[in-house]
């Protein structure tokens, strides 16, 4: 196959983004303001839950992104993330931001679109990117260095080829992300039904006293808990060597991503104390995402904590599957946020995100609860357990499509 080497420049342009202002940003309006934040290092968008931002204001003409745009990271916010890119999947919803570089006046003559999209998640390309970078603490490229950037392309007919290949997974993971996301709502809705509006099996025939079913029981969190401790001190390292190493930015999305989480090289004299188990709920305790908690599942890899994180290690005779749904909800972060300390960072110790008023069903109820979540705790599991796999398959692909390594 024959195959030409060109120059980024000679195919298409980087148009900047634009400096949306900070007064309006918030966390309600349908118009979502893409960051860095939003780039996996791999490539492909990456959900921020309820840190995503989002814009009220006026929007300049050009700034609201389209279907099948291609947006650029420009700026490493994470390692590794310099020239990630990501697909715009729908039109007037998401806003091309600062620091990002939207791709435009293509030749998809020349240039197949979807191709381009994968081409930048090479490493061909990212290390060429991150070659011409400036910046010494955070790096950052521009529209004119990733114009030098030279690659040799095989014939259009063949870059669709491949791009179809690469597509049809991201498409499953998509789909499976879609899933695990209705199997989470499911599980809050009925938590919300059985225990906020207290609408549980049998609730016409139970006595109701100051709000708390007879039966039940108003208690704190810490009440319910063996131990509430605080996490490991350390330096994460990408490097296989040790267990991983959960931190803040690892929960804030809707799921953990445990492939990109990093491992921690911590000696075994100390590992145990901060080891994580099945049932342990973790929460931030500092920064704009104080409160952010996760419960730990089945198939979580041999993990620690980091020290910005606080464990919550629940009682062996209280259901951690019904803590879990209700220290990740809005509500128990707003409890926690109209608690805290310090005004630039906020910051709650153990204490205050343990004190939260849990009301406590009967044992009977929690074992109700636990037979109709777990099933769907588990078929989520199951989901991302195969969307790591779909991820590895495809990060395999990558480089030996684009190479022409194997052939289309």
């Amino acid at each position: 196959m024959t195959r030409r080497r060109v120059k980024f420049r000679d195919l298409f342009k980087v148009k900047h983004g634009f400096a949306f202002k900070g007064e309006f940003f918030d966390n309600s309006s349908e118009l979502v303001l893409l960051t860095p934040g939003n780039f996996n290092e791999s490539g492909g968008f990456r959900d921020q839950g309820e840190k995503q931002k989002r814009y009220s204001g006026p929007v300049p003409e050009g700034y609201v992104l389209a279907a099948d745009d291609i947006l650029i990271a420009m700026t490493e916010q994470m390692s590794g993330l310099l020239g990630s890119s990501i697909w715009i999947p729908e039109d007037g919803k998401f806003l091309h931001n600062q620091r990002l570089g939207k791709i435009v006046e293509l030749n998809e003559k020349r240039l197949d679109r979807r191709y381009l999209y994968h081409l930048f998640n090479t490493a061909i390309v990212r290390n060429q990117i991150a070659a011409s970078a400036s910046g010494t603490k955070v790096r950052h490229t521009a529209p004119e260095r990733i114009g030098r950037v030279e690659v040799e392309l095989p014939p259009v007919h063949s870059q669709r080829k491949v791009a179809e290949i690469l597509s049809s997974y991201e498409f499953l993971i998509e789909n499976n992300r879609r899933r695990m996301a209705l199997l989470e709502e499911s599980a809050r809705q009925l938590y919300q039904e059985w225990f906020v509006r207290l609408r549980f099996p049998g609730y016409e025939h139970t006595r109701v006293t100051n709000g708390v079913p007879e039966g039940w029981e108003r208690k704190k969190l810490i009440e319910l808990c063996e131990s509430v401790d605080y996490g490991y001190t350390a330096s994460a390292e990408k490097e296989e060597i040790g267990p991983k190493f959960l931190r803040i930015t690892d929960i804030v999305p809707e799921f953990i991503d445990w492939s990109s989480v990093p491992f921690c090289p911590i000696d075994d004299g100390r590992s145990a104390k901060f080891t994580l188990a099945e049932g342990d709920i973790v929460i931030a305790r500092t920064g704009a995402t104080v409160g952010y908690a996760k419960r730990m599942n089945k198939r979580h890899p041999e993990a620690v904590f980091a020290s910005y994180l606080v464990r919550l290690r629940p009682r062996a005779d209280v259901e951690n599957r019904m803590l879990g749904v209700f220290v990740e909800s809005p509500s128990y972060k707003e409890y926690v946020r109209s608690r805290v300390g310090g005004a630039a960072q906020p910051n709650a110790n153990a204490q205050v995100l343990a004190a939260a008023e849990f009301l406590v069903p009967t044992h009977g109820l929690q074992r109700e609860f636990r037979d109709f979540v777990e099933p769907l705790i588990d078929q989520r599991e199951d989901l991302q357990h195969q969307n790591q796999k779909l991820r590895q398959a495809r990060d395999l692909l990558l480089p030996r499509l684009m190479s022409g390594e194997i052939t289309v």
